[in-house]
C-alpha cells in the first residue's frame, strides 16, 4: 500500500529515523481501496481528486477518540471546502463503528483495520506503556495524502486539544 525499502516490501519509499512513525512525509502510497462504514469503500489515495485526512485513533467511544472525532465532525465542512475528505481509522470491528459514528453524526466514514494493514503500514502500530503496563496499540497520529498518493504531512502522538484546528490550517494552506 505505501512504497517503503524496508521490512515489508511493497509498502514505504522512505524511512524516516528521526520520527517515531515509520513513514516520513512525501512517502507514495500506493493505490488500494478498503471497507468503509455505510457500506462505501474507502479509496486511499482519493479517487475523485481531493486530498485525505487519515486518522488513527486507539478505540471507538473512548474519551479521547470520541473528542477527537467530534472536532473533525464539527469542522467537517471547511474540511469539505478545501477539497478534502476524512477518515477515521482504529482496529475496531465495522459493527463497532456504526454504532460510534450514528452515535456521534459523524459526517465522514471510518475504516475498520481488524488486521492492522493500514496501521501496520502507516507505523502507527506500536508498542505503548501505560499505568506501567506495555502492550501493543494505536498510537493516535494524522497524515495528510494528496490525490497523487504522496503524504504531505503527518502528525505522531497527537494531543487532541487544537490538533484538528493545526490539520485543517495544513490542508487550507495547500
Amino acid at each position: 500500500m505505501l512504497t517503503r525499502s524496508w521490512k515489508h516490501s511493497g509498502l514505504y519509499d522512505k524511512i524516516n529515523p528521526f520520527n517515531n512513525l515509520s513513514i516520513d512525509v512525501m512517502s507514495k502510497v500506493q493505490p488500494t481501496t478498503f471497507a468503509a462504514t455505510s457500506n462505501l469503500s474507502a479509496s486511499i489515495p482519493d479517487t475523485q481528486g481531493r486530498n485525505i485526512v487519515l486518522y488513527f485513533y486507539p478505540k471507538d467511544a473512548t474519551s479521547g477518540c470520541t473528542l477527537e472525532g467530534q472536532d473533525f465532525r464539527d469542522n467537517h465542512q471547511a474540511f469539505i471546502d478545501a477539497n478534502t475528505v476524512i477518515y477515521g481509522v482504529s482496529k475496531d470491528d465495522m459493527a463497532s463503528h456504526e454504532k460510534f459514528k450514528a452515535n456521534q453524526s459523524f459526517p465522514f466514514e471510518l475504516i475498520a483495520d481488524e488486521d492492522g494493514t493500514l496501521c501496520e503500514a502507516f507505523g502507527v502500530w506500536q508498542l505503548k506503556s501505560r499505568n506501567g503496563e506495555e502492550k501493543m496499540g494505536i498510537v493516535r497520529s494524522t497524515f495528510i495524502i494528496n490525490p497523487n498518493g504522496d503524504i504531505l504531512k503527518s502528525w505522531d502522538k497527537v494531543a487532541v486539544g487544537g490538533h484538528v484546528d493545526e490539520v485543517l490550517e495544513a490542508v487550507q494552506a495547500l
